[in-house]
């Protein structure tokens, strides 16, 4: 039996334990940990904040205790959260070089990447500069001809044909063959990059990259878009203009988000600085993509920019013509953006059939295999497109909890890696320790890419099994959710919800908030939808609930044996917009039975 105190329910005292600050709840798929706070301290903080309880939990259990923690986290602004541009190492160098570049009419060309960060970094860095006279073009490399990043190849031609300034965005920072190269043609190279430095940066004119050890830039996180935002808004400042053009917000807007970099800091304020600009005017490009996946409400978050908006983008990279995909995103002709926005969806489409037949395959072979005891799992095979097996290894890490490896294995023995760690595991550091397995590699502490023999792959898995066992236990590596409050149904309403939104945008570092919801009953079977989604309706506290269970399958049978008993459903509160109509739902993502 749950008691209740200010209709706010105990935690379950049947299935949960507490030990480490932190209760314990198994549910049917995933461990659930919920941090243990100080309720009386929450429940001030909610009446000094004019939070619902809930809220103040959410922020009590992320860290924020204190008064002034928890108004800079609610109320971003730019002179709280934006550093100057001219405190990154190497930016008043690279600014002044471009713009004695725009003024004397060299050609300038700006080197991207084919994923979405890179993509609006180069549209970013053109949407800046073409206002200004500059003359400028483009080069993104071709996914499967031209490899990744910055390469000698790409530094002759440019040579050749009279470049005399290269801009990398989103890449550089370990294109030490292709930075000697350009020293030696006498082309300038202003290298802009976020991910991760290796022991010595290359030999370019200038270095941006907030990572640098001896970068005195206070926010590290930037995405790639981030860093190019940084270089452009310093020069207008230099040139005297007071703001970039409007597109520049909404490219950086898109980048962050679809880069996953943490979304706190200066990258929460741009987010939220680019979410409130396309709420009254949306680009050609974004009304393209939101049609594309019937996205027809007004006011977007974050999370339709991740899961809707998003990964369309990324299909650029796979266009025959990399091109295509800045002209996408720039180009005034709506007819041309309409027709490279039907080959975007078409190719999104096909790529997700691909993804979903990667996925089942690996799911199989890690059943079959036991890979699942494993302390990472690694998987290759020479049919798999290196463009879809990031998405992959990401599902498979959060099904598995584990650190895991995703190879296409290329005709000249080579395997090109995608990798997704957990926060507890720093898989940039790991692969460091690995390097001399390793042609290539790049990246962050939970995500990176890396390229090795084929034939070092064993190898490299049981070196990096390893490390990960000497700093986690198997029993860390289940899968698990991390909640971040308790809720009664009785809580469920429009000021919940209002004050979720201002915990917004969610994203990495700042995940949308998960809760937990004890004693709760089915009032009837479910119903199932497209074959793998759950809809119920719940009862709980004197209130009737929906919750839906996305890619939940397996809940059906668990469900047909609980009848009258009561569980547990750990979820998000969310907002569902159906012909005009606003109306609050949960999504549930697991349930625990016995409480």
């Amino acid at each position: 039996m749950i008691t209740q105190q200010n209709n706010r329910p105990e935690k379950s005292r049947r299935s949960s334990k507490s030990e480490d600050g932190q209760t314990f709840i198994q549910g049917t798929k995933y461990r659930w940990l919920l941090k243990n706070v100080d309720e009386a301290a929450v429940r001030e903080r909610a009446m000094a904040h004019n939070l619902a309880t809930p809220i103040a939990h959410v922020l009590s259990t992320r860290g924020y205790l204190e008064a002034d923690q928890i108004r800079t986290f609610l109320f971003s602004s730019f002179e709280q959260d934006v550093p100057h541009a001219s405190l990154m190492k190497g930016m008043t160098t690279a600014v002044e070089r471009l713009a004695r570049a725009v003024d004397n009419q060299e050609k300038i060309l700006i080197f991207g990447d084919y994923d979405v960060d890179g993509v609006t970094s180069a549209s970013l860095a053109l949407s800046a500069l073409i206002p200004l006279g500059a003359d400028i073009n483009f080069f993104l490399p071709n996914r499967e001809r031209d490899g990744y990043g910055l390469s000698v190849k790409g530094v002759q031609r440019a040579a050749e044909n009279g470049y005399k300034l290269i801009i990398t965005v989103d890449n550089g920072i370990a294109a030490h063959a292709a930075a000697e190269r350009a020293r030696e043609l006498g082309v300038d190279l202003i290298i802009t990059d976020h991910h991760r430095p290796h022991a010595h940066v290359p030999p370019a004119l200038a270095v941006i990259d907030p990572h640098q050890h001896d970068c005195p830039y206070p926010f590290k996180y930037l995405a790639g878009v981030g860093v190019t935002f940084k270089l452009m808004s310093l020069l207008y400042e230099f040139k005297g203009i007071k703001q970039l053009p409007e597109k520049a917000y909404e490219l950086l807007m898109l980048g962050t988000v679809a880069d996953v970099v943490p979304l706190l800091g200066e990258n929460r304020f741009w987010v939220r600085h680019g979410l409130a600009k396309v709420r009254g005017y949306k680009s050609n490009s974004l009304k393209v993509l939101a049609a594309n996946n019937n996205l027809s409400k007004e006011i977007w978050n974050s999370l339709d920019i991740g899961f809707m908006i998003a990964p369309q983008i990324n299909a650029l990279g796979r266009l025959a013509d990399a091109r295509e995909a800045v002209k996408f995103m720039i180009s005034s002709d709506f007819s041309e953006v309409e027709r490279i926005g039907a080959i975007l969806k078409s190719m999104n489409d096909e790529r997700k059939k691909v993804e979903a037949g990667i996925y089942q395959e690996m799911m199989h072979t890690v059943r079959k295999e036991g890979m699942d005891k494993d302390y990472v799992i690694i998987g290759s095979s020479d049919q798999w497109p290196a463009g879809v097996i990031g998405l992959v290894a990401g599902k498979l890490m959060h099904q598995y909890g584990r650190p895991t490896i995703m190879f296409h294995l290329d005709k000249q023995g080579f395997a090109k890696g995608s990798c997704r760690s957990l926060p507890e595991f720093d898989i940039f550091h790991a692969l460091t320790e690995c390097s001399d397995l390793i042609t290539q590699f790049g990246g962050h502490a939970c995500a990176a890419g890396l390229k090795l023999p084929q034939k070092n792959i064993p190898e490299l898995k049981a070196r990096l099994a390893g490390l990960i066992a000497a700093k986690l236990s198997l029993d860390e590596l289940r899968p698990k959710l991390n909640l971040d409050a308790p809720l009664s149904f009785t809580e469920i309403n429009g000021n919940l919800v209002d004050n979720l939104e201002q915990l917004e945008p969610f994203g990495n570092s700042n995940p949308q908030p998960l809760f937990v919801m004890h004693d709760v009953t089915l009032v009837k079977p479910p119903q199932v939808m497209k074959d793998i989604h759950l809809k119920c309706l719940a009862f709980s506290q004197g209130v009737l609930k929906p919750i839906v269970f996305f890619n939940r399958p397996d809940l059906i049978p668990v469900f047909e044996q609980l009848r009258d008993k009561p569980f547990s459903v750990a979820g998000h509160v969310t907002t569902n917009h159906w012909n005009g109509k606003t109306s609050i739902e949960l999504q549930g993502l697991d349930i625990a039975i016995g409480s």
